[in-house]
């Protein structure tokens, strides 16, 4: 890896934002993720990678099937830290949140939605701190003639803009994914962000 590599490099690939949610043993849960690519044609098959702290990604392991909710450009930001920002094993992330579920019984979202697809697992590969998941989606429709939010989108139209404060009030680390803000002279250099969980190589120092 070259010392000088810019991590915003990243950010100009182009990428989707989904919920995908799971169910098992009653609980269900669902969190942003913004891998999902469609692989073959016939049969329909998309691959899946989620982070393996999520709980989500824990639920997809034991049932063996996920649902994809593509988000529009209408999502707000609440959404995202419902899903982004929280852990489902402190709170249940579908309360008051309009949902139907899929022909496995798993839930997507009615609104902010653009599509929806049902999946069930075929293979998952450990990849250190993501699961890949490859599915065959057995279900799928459109539900909205919204535009699908990318990546892109959300950073310029979606996520608020930093609040800019004088070094003598805030002194510390920005994860430039989600905006939590890490207090310290330095951060450590195993930290996660406890928000969106991207690691020390996302956040910049404020200055």
């Amino acid at each position: 890896m070259g010392i000088f590599m810019n991590q915003k490099a990243f950010f100009q690939l182009s990428y989707g934002l989904y919920v995908a949610a799971a169910k098992a043993d009653s609980k269900m849960n669902g969190c942003i993720i913004n891998t999902v690519t469609q692989v073959t044609d016939d049969p329909k098959q998309v691959i899946i990678a989620i982070n393996k702290q999520n709980l989500t990604c824990d639920l997809i392991q034991k049932s063996g099937m996920a649902s994809i909710s593509v988000l529009s450009e209408s999502a707000p930001f609440s959404l995202f830290q419902r899903f982004g920002f929280q852990s489902g094993r402190n709170i249940d992330k579908f309360v008051d949140i309009p949902f139907q579920l899929t022909g496995q019984e798993l839930p997507y979202l009615k609104e902010h939605t653009t599509a929806y697809l049902d999946c069930k697992i075929t293979h998952s590969q450990d990849l250190g701190t993501h699961m890949l998941f490859t599915a065959l989606v057995t279900d799928a429709d459109v539900i909205s003639d919204e535009k699908p939010m990318t990546y892109s989108y959300y950073h310029e139209f979606v996520k608020p803009k930093p609040v800019s404060e004088p070094a003598s009030k805030i002194k510390g680390w920005r994860c430039i994914v989600c905006g939590y803000v890490y207090e310290g002279e330095e951060l450590p250099p195993d930290f996660i962000c406890p928000w969106c969980k991207h690691g020390v190589s996302d956040f910049e120092k404020i200055v």
